[in-house]
């Protein structure tokens, strides 16, 4: 069973497996339907594809971030009409870096699902393998997906409040790292959300942080050590994950699990969802209203 990451040749060996689902994961922020573009024009055989908008996110609402989780229940029929059931191994991979593809391999820990693994480099990789490529679309019969959810994998933002006014974040009793780009955490450059800054007391690490030059995520041993030096003695169930809205947060989730590290959670709603409530507060702190 593969639980964290699997590699081009590995996956080759087992992609015609019947009890094995592949899930295309590419995705563009900005261009939404970039993603299953070029799914059409090219993606590894047998592989379905996944939108991170319509099929890995909930309807956005006033009060949640841009990409919510989606509804138990729909999203185990979802998984149902892909093929996936309990004893199925599901391997996800996207354009490279796993940004994406992160995502579905937490939703799948968090709807109780443990083979789950990401591909390394993604679609990348496996063209640089030279392996066989496909535009032709796939289907998998259906199968029933019984979720077993798992909340203590979640932080919510009156738990996040509530920490925060404790003191336990200030204190390095817990530790809030959030996966956005050290200039958006400082409040620069900030394209996606309409305020810019971060929530008090997290510390940047931004995702791209596990990856190598070439898009794989740096070895085991060397992630270990990258964020043993960042926990120091904390434990890895002391860390809550965060990012713009709850994707690339799972990249340092499992990063930290394929370290050997697991036990962190996420908040799911992450920096879009905090500033949804202009009472919470953020660093910097908001410019004062122009008279």
């Amino acid at each position: 069973m593969f639980t964290t990451l699997i590699e081009a040749h590995e996956l080759a060996g087992y992609r015609a497996n019947p009890q094995w689902a592949l899930i295309d994961c590419r995705f563009d922020l900005a261009r939404p339907q970039w993603g299953a573009q070029a799914y059409a024009a090219g993606h590894i055989p047998g592989a379905l594809y996944a939108h991170l908008d319509a099929e890995l996110a909930g309807p956005v609402t006033p009060q949640s971030g841009r990409h919510p989780l989606p509804q138990v229940e729909s999203f185990a029929t979802r998984l149902g009409s892909w093929g996936i059931d309990g004893q199925t191994q599901v391997i996800t991979y996207d354009q490279g870096n796993a940004m994406y593809a992160a995502r579905l391999w937490w939703l799948l820990r968090w709807m109780g699902h443990a083979a789950v693994a990401v591909l390394n480099g993604g679609f990348a990789a496996w063209q640089a393998a030279g392996l066989p490529v496909s535009d032709r679309p796939a289907a998998r019969p259906a199968r029933t997906f019984v979720a077993h959810p798992e909340p203590a994998r979640l932080v919510s933002t009156q738990q996040l409040l509530e920490l925060l006014h404790g003191g336990s974040l200030q204190r390095g009793e817990q530790m809030l790292i959030d996966a956005r780009g050290a200039d958006r955490f400082a409040g620069q450059n900030e394209t996606l959300d309409p305020v810019a800054g971060h929530i008090p007391g997290a510390h940047s690490a931004p995702f791209a942080g596990n990856l190598d030059a070439h898009g794989h995520f740096l070895p085991a041993a060397a992630l270990r050590a990258r964020w043993q030096q960042r926990l120091q003695a904390l434990s890895p169930a002391d860390v809550i994950s965060m990012c713009g809205s709850g994707v690339t947060a799972c990249h340092n989730l499992l990063a930290l699990e394929h370290a050997g590290l697991p036990g962190g959670r996420l908040y799911a709603g992450s920096w879009s969802e905090w500033i949804r409530d202009p009472a919470r507060p953020v660093e910097p702190p908001r410019a004062a209203p122009a008279h």
